[in-house]
């Protein structure tokens, strides 16, 4: 259908990238972690969003122009790595209680995780380089092949982001009971984002 093939393979190394640590479980684990299981499932929406920009993207060729203009994809990583760096030195540097519950907006942690997404233009020539294999050359519905397969990679991402969120926040009550786990794994969270931002900036396309 549409020239897609090796439907089942795709399907699979699509879940074994979805559970991939990266920065976006990285956010879902630290907002469930810190706002319960609700706001881990918002943190997965936002960042399944952030993948529907970049599915959308490869539908319309458009990932192409990252690779091809190393400007525009300088550009794009530096942004994404600034905002990856904020996230991280804003957990460093929170002074909430050891004890104290996070509760972000909805909004916020959504378009939190969905930029967390969006501004990385990695994950675009991801898509740009990963779709293509599951999709016959010469097929003239290709764009359409690209789009069911990119949303079935978002869906498939979203019920492993649900899962971590759910394991996440259960984790975090259960550790809750030391007031200062809490704390210092807001700490290693701030620092992975660093970390992520760091090597976002200094990676090559």
């Amino acid at each position: 259908m549409f020239g897609i093939h090796d439907f089942g393979l795709f399907v699979l190394a699509g879940l074994l990238l979805n559970i991939t640590p990266g920065a976006d479980l990285l956010y879902i684990t630290a907002r469930a972690g810190s706002g319960g299981f609700g706001a881990g499932f918002k943190a997965s929406l936002g960042v399944g969003a952030g993948c529907l920009v970049h599915i959308s993207l490869a539908v319309l060729g458009l990932s192409a122009l990252l690779y091809q203009w190393a400007h525009l994809f300088m550009v794009v990583k530096l942004i994404g790595a600034v905002y990856l760096l904020y996230l991280g030195v804003s957990m460093l540097l929170s002074q909430a209680k050891p004890t104290q519950k996070t509760h972000l907006k909805s909004e916020a942690i959504f378009w939190q995780g969905f930029l967390t997404n969006a501004l990385n233009p990695k994950v675009a020539l991801f898509f740009l380089a990963f779709l293509p294999q599951f999709v016959a050359p010469n097929s003239p519905e290709a764009p359409l092949a690209f789009l069911v397969l990119g949303l079935v990679f978002s869906v498939n991402g979203l019920v492993v982001s649900a899962g971590v969120a759910l394991v996440a926040s259960k984790a975090a009550v259960r550790l809750g009971q030391n007031p200062w786990i809490g704390l210092w794994l807001k700490r290693m969270a701030g620092s992975l984002f660093v970390y992520f931002g760091v090597r976002l900036a200094l990676s090559e396309r």
